[in-house]
């Protein structure tokens, strides 16, 4: 079976924990979602965002109305109930710090399938919410498909506590705030794009989701980004 193919019974857990994780994020947690309506309704779309929690794919997906998809290390389906949680929000494992050519025919055929790919361009959760040096992979897979970009930039979820008491208590001490940017294109590029080239298209994502962030979060791309482009 495919990562985009499902049973009815995938598809109905995959509803439920929807909701499930719907009613604790709106029960838990104050949002601020902008830009909603730079979502494309329909169409293939990569999706960027910038990666500070273990929580963001899950905040991100339940304030997208659409059917998204997204590579997660596969250490994450190693363990059960994990793997069940991360596959309900359409992730399919990706080998980190290698070019994982699987993955990446899997992402090719999520957007051939008219559907939208989520991807950290980091790779890596940031331990500082500071943005780091993106990887090429983004910026390949949207070259070779020549689809839109919508950057997202996310911030508040760095404060996720750990304890469950701590929810109980302070839920209203934890806003989470979601910028969604207009949609873009990578310059076209002639026959093959370079690892250079990859880096910079790369970096050029970036700059996007850093525009969207406060400067306090924008870290290695802080330069490239108008000051104040987003006030804190």
């Amino acid at each position: 079976m495919t990562p985009i193919e499902q049973t009815r019974a995938q598809k109905i857990a995959r509803r439920l924990i929807h909701l499930f994780c719907q009613a604790l994020i709106f029960l838990l947690t104050r949002r601020e979602v902008n830009g909603r309506d730079n979502i494309p309704e329909n169409g293939p779309l990569l999706v960027a965002a910038n990666h500070i929690s273990m929580a963001d794919q899950y905040f991100i997906a339940v304030n997208i109305k659409r059917r998204m998809m997204y590579m997660a290390k596969e250490e994450l389906f190693r363990h059960r109930p994990i793997s069940l949680l991360v596959q309900a929000f359409g992730a399919f494992p990706v080998r980190r710090g290698i070019m994982d050519r699987r993955a990446l025919d899997k992402a090719n055929q999520v957007l051939d399938n008219g559907l939208a790919l989520f991807m950290f361009p980091e790779g890596t959760r940031s331990k500082t919410a500071q943005l780091q040096p993106a990887y090429p992979g983004s910026a390949l897979i949207a070259l070779e498909n020549n689809v839109p970009i919508v950057p997202i930039g996310v911030t508040g979820l760095e404060n996720v506590p750990k304890g469950p008491l701590w929810w109980v208590f302070h839920r209203h001490q934890l806003t989470v705030r979601i910028n969604i940017g207009r949609p873009f294109y990578l310059p076209a590029q002639e026959g093959k794009a370079s690892k250079e080239t990859l880096r910079e298209m790369a970096d050029l994502i970036m700059e996007h989701i850093a525009a969207l962030l406060p400067p306090k979060y924008r870290g290695y791309y802080a330069h490239r980004v108008k000051p104040d482009a987003v006030k804190d």
